[in-house]
């Protein structure tokens, strides 16, 4: 089909070294521009972020940091952007909380102003979760395919749950599971243990503020010391951890800071 269109529309999608608007960049930037006469434009570029990848970007997207040494850096690439986009209106998925923010930002590093008020803005992401509910009233039409009744009551709630955790297990049972390289990292199998690994590895606090990396080492999640050792932090930046005990944080995520400090001390 094709969408009626009074401004060119362009879609677009961005690829980058993490998840933090402020402190991460983009390392990959796709645009497709609908023309309302029907013509289709297309621009792409791989982006050196001038900052390292994790490998935990990596896993997502596929890119290293040998793959963009030798690219041009968004600064130099943003010009030719911002005519791109201009007079357009503009469209992706899950744009509205991050794609937008992070390109905005990038535009502004580079001294550029990227009037996103004055443009139309659709997010896929929303019309699909307006269209398809992720909620445990969906979940248990897809895998027991039936309306579930008396939702919303503790009880009954429960129920469901169980029955769409087995349905669950029943389903995926032996079926690998894979990160975005391709690489398998578990299988569904009926096992507490293993489907806990599944979902719920790496986790330290229950808010996310911290995390584990590949060699089981607390790291913040979050803020200007992300992805650095908790344990390294209370050494470089002591008052840190004065500054989140008395900051609007998760009880259980001021106790496990603590936790590992007291255990830093002891060694």
């Amino acid at each position: 089909m094709k969408l009626n269109l009074r401004n060119p529309l362009c879609i677009f999608d961005l690829e980058t070294t993490g998840t933090n608007i402020t402190q991460d960049r983009i390392i990959e930037i796709a645009v497709i521009k609908l023309m309302p006469n029907g013509e289709v434009l297309r621009k792409a570029n791989i982006i050196n972020p001038t900052i390292p990848i994790l490998p935990e970007s990596t896993a997502i997207h596929g890119l290293k940091n040998e793959d963009v040494k030798d690219k041009p850096t968004f600064k130099e690439v943003a010009r030719d952007y911002i005519r791109f986009f201009e007079g357009s209106d503009i469209a992706g998925f899950n744009v509205i909380k991050f794609d937008i923010p992070m390109l905005v930002e990038e535009f502004l590093r580079a001294g550029l102003e990227f009037d996103y008020a004055r443009k139309k803005i659709i997010d896929a992401q929303k019309i699909f979760h307006l269209m398809e509910k992720r909620t445990l009233g969906a979940a248990y039409r897809f895998y027991l395919n039936k309306d579930f009744e008396n939702s919303h009551t503790a009880e009954s709630d429960t129920e469901a749950t169980m029955e769409v955790l087995m349905a669950q297990v029943a389903r995926y049972e032996g079926q690998e599971v894979v990160d975005g390289l391709n690489n398998k990292i578990g299988e569904i199998r009926n096992d507490v243990e293993t489907l806990s690994k599944l979902t719920s590895s790496g986790m330290v606090d229950l808010a996310g503020r911290m995390a584990l990396n590949k060699k089981g080492e607390e790291i913040f999640n979050f803020g200007k010391h992300k992805n650095k050792l908790v344990t390294a932090v209370f050494k470089e930046d002591p008052s840190y951890y004065e500054w989140m005990m008395n900051g609007d944080f998760p009880l259980d995520t001021k106790r496990k800071l603590t936790e590992i400090r007291l255990r830093s001390f002891k060694k």
